[in-house]
């Protein structure tokens, strides 16, 4: 009998448990920067070296960062359904915890890519600076989607979650669009189950459960109610 398809969006919340800073913090900022100084187009063509750095420093930070037991609950689910993780982070915690479909809207801090060209990915886990080039010649940046660019795969994030069995929403605010959007594409007579420590702001969709939790015990219950077992 096939596994049903289990399709489980995450947001920065996630991995806010393993340490991991991000702009939606209460003060907006991260490190003191503003997103508009450190996450656009604009401002790496402004100031390349400052963007560059603020990803150095983010790379280093998710290298010693560990999966926590949200993201290998998630990982345990593939034992009792078809899995794939569609995330808004640009971390490697899920790939860590044990997940094996991983799909990753928002880029890879692992990755980086030419100004020249935005289908050609390297392996990067040191830092970049400004000068580095690609085989094309062309300024070495990171696989990232920043603010005001667009988002190649959320197309493909929609048509998987169309065809959700289960849908599970984990540790995001639903304010960074068009990832906020998805939501719409989950059929009506799918089960949703909404995993927040504060419940976002949200339309009414149908079948909708709510675990007002950190994701780190919120995912714990949601492995009783899907599986009928307690998360080891």
């Amino acid at each position: 009998m096939d596994k049903q398809k289990l399709i489980i969006l995450t947001g920065a919340g996630i991995s806010a448990e393993s340490g991991l800073k991000t702009f939606r913090d209460s003060d907006g900022l991260w490190n003191g920067h503003r997103v508009e100084d450190v996450a656009t187009p604009h401002a790496f063509h402004r100031n390349p070296a400052m963007v560059l750095d603020f990803y150095n420093q983010r790379r280093k930070d998710i290298a010693v960062a560990q999966p926590n037991t949200a993201h290998m609950g998630l990982a345990a689910l593939e034992a009792h359904f078809d899995v794939t993780v569609i995330t808004q982070n640009i971390d490697d915690l899920h790939e860590r915890a044990g997940s094996t479909h991983v799909l990753h809207l928002h880029g890879e801090i692992f990755k980086m890519r030419s100004v020249k060209n935005e289908r050609v990915h390297y392996e990067i886990r040191g830092d970049i600076n400004p000068g580095d080039l690609a085989p094309d010649g062309g300024q070495l940046r990171p696989s990232i989607v920043w603010f005001e660019e667009p988002v190649p795969l959320i197309s493909v994030a929609a048509d998987i979650i169309a065809d959700a069995d289960v849908f599970v929403l984990v540790g995001t605010s639903l304010q960074v669009y068009p990832a906020a959007g998805l939501i719409q594409y989950v059929p009506l007579v799918t089960p949703k189950y909404i995993i927040d420590k504060k419940i976002p702001e949200m339309g009414e969709y149908g079948n909708m459960y709510f675990i007002e939790k950190p994701a780190t015990e919120g995912v714990g219950d949601l492995f009783v109610r899907l599986t009928g077992k307690m998360l080891q």
